[in-house]
């Protein structure tokens, strides 16, 4: 079915744009922004980290990925029925805000942009290390040296930051030339972790080992599904971010399409590469090694490789890890920066944030403010010493949102019967609305689960537990929602009809 445009007239064009985000993305492109907002430096850590912050999962961790990419997989329909449906800039709050309610689309997709700022601001400090750990296993122990220096450092990741705002403000164009070549550079890295791990044995490695001086004691390990659920839980981050595809539906071309088969293609091939990238090494470490490792120290898998490994490879291996984490930058501004793009459309903020570049056509105001954010995160993690708190609301900011996104297909034909016929995937109600519900029960679950760890935790003060500082952004967001409704209904905006429509696209007739 061609996609409808309701044509009625709406409240939420911004009168301070000076043109229009332009359809420019293509399949590739959105794909690509979808997986390099998913894939990270985490794939290199948390999957073998997780023997220590999840004692006792044991050889368990693969079948706890494949459980905690059964939520992620329905929430990932649940934004594809969506923007099928929606395809406009800042898609999840348009597509809460118009499917389920104004307030909770607001809360929960501020929120999100928060937990992305910060997410954005640390990644792009923690970069720095991996360079440094790049050089140091090139030899140039004066350089690495130098990347140390708390000065040297933050100035690195501001100047890496600002270079991704700039390239997300030139346009669409220099933003698909940056993440397209980068990403499959990323995927050509990790490959050497994939065919190094499957290449081994177990018996090469306790060999490799041995020659370290390195014993390994076989363990005998359990099932316990609490220790289960919590392994999932905290490996369900690693599929967080092919939300930022849905952002980008006000530049996709042939939206109705592209975004959701974006989205497929997005989670398939992550979750194919985390799966197989910590399938390869657990093939050839023993899991009682990596267990027992991860008591000690901090462990990575080139670490784990280089028992057998060349110091070339594991040269390789890093900088894979470090282009991962590179190329999560552009794509998670374009996110963020979109979201604050639909709000001031829709006068939720400022309407000058919705001003588009003459030249560009993208809104570089909204990404210079993303920008600013992401620099106060930045420096949060120097002087703060900590990133893990952002990473933790990040977390609960984003099981929230796609908790709202299952809600939103279930409510969608009810409150918004219009936008409901433009659904052009999953036409079957049924089976969409039974999709929808498992959606939320597993959701819902994982979100207890975060929010129990989080509680569980021993931190020296409660402003260092996520679910709290959570709470207290949902409050300034409520209190921004709040008095900017009353300034609409003051100027006699007509809300039924603002939060019942999408935006105008003058690109699609």
């Amino acid at each position: 079915m061609p996609l409808l445009i309701n044509t009625m007239p709406t409240q939420n064009s911004s009168s301070t744009s000076s043109s229009h985000l332009s359809r420019q993305l293509g399949l590739v492109g959105l794909a690509a922004t979808g997986i390099c907002s998913m894939l990270g430096a985490s794939v290199y850590v948390v999957p073998f980290m997780i023997q220590r912050n999840v004692p006792g999962i044991g050889p368990y961790v693969l079948p706890a990925f494949l459980f905690a990419a059964l939520p992620a997989l329905l929430a990932a329909i649940a934004y594809a029925v969506l923007s099928s449906a929606m395809p406009r800039a800042g898609g999840s709050y348009i597509f809460a805000s118009r499917g389920l309610n104004p307030y909770l689309g607001f809360v929960a997709s501020f929120s999100q942009w928060f937990g992305l700022s910060i997410a954005i601001g640390v990644i792009s400090y923690i970069i720095v290390p991996f360079l440094r750990d790049v050089v140091d296993a090139m030899g140039w122990k004066e350089m690495a040296a130098t990347l140390d220096l708390g000065g040297i450092r933050v100035g690195l990741a501001l100047l890496l930051l600002w270079l991704f705002v700039w390239i997300n403000i030139r346009g669409l164009k220099l933003y698909e030339k940056t993440v397209i070549p980068l990403m499959f550079v990323m995927f050509g890295l990790g490959a050497i972790v994939i065919i190094a791990g499957f290449s081994y044995d177990q018996a090469d490695f306790i060999a490799a080992a041995a020659n370290e001086g390195k014993t390994i004691t076989p363990v005998d390990a359990s099932f316990h599904w609490p220790t289960f659920l919590a392994a999932a839980a905290l490996l369900f981050s690693s599929f967080i971010g092919f939300d930022s595809i849905a952002q980008a539906g006000g530049e996709a071309k042939n939206p109705g399409r592209s975004l959701p088969l974006a989205i497929g293609i997005a989670i398939t091939a992550v979750g194919t590469y985390y799966f197989l990238f910590t399938a390869s090494v657990y093939h050839v470490v023993p899991w009682s090694f990596v267990a027992q490792e991860a008591v000690e120290k901090d462990i990575t898998a080139p670490g784990l490789l280089s028992y057998l490994l060349p110091a070339g490879w594991a040269v390789a291996i890093i900088a894979g890890a470090t282009i991962a984490l590179i190329n999560d930058l552009p794509a998670m501004l374009l996110s963020v920066s979109r979201l604050m793009f639909a709000w001031a459309e829709d006068g939720i903020f400022p309407r000058w944030i919705a001003r588009i570049h003459r030249e560009k056509n993208t809104p570089h105001l909204a990404i210079i403010a993303s920008g600013i954010m992401a620099s106060i995160g930045i420096l949060g993690s120097h002087f703060a010493g900590d990133f893990f708190l952002g990473i933790d609301i990040m977390v609960t900011s984003m099981l929230v949102n796609f908790l709202l996104m299952c809600l939103t297909v279930l409510t969608l034909p009810k409150r918004n019967p219009t936008l409901a016929k433009e659904i052009t995937v999953l036409r079957n109600g049924q089976l969409r609305n039974l999709l929808a519900f498992l959606g939320v029960l597993f959701l819902s679950g994982f979100l207890v689960i975060h929010i129990w760890k989080d509680y569980q935790a021993d931190l020296r003060a409660w402003y260092f537990h996520s679910t709290p500082i959570w709470l207290i952004v949902m409050g300034f967001a409520t209190v921004i929602f709040l008095w900017k409704m009353f300034q609409l209904r003051k100027e006699g905006k007509d809300l039924e009809t603002l939060f019942s429509t999408i935006p105008d696209d003058p690109t699609i007739s």
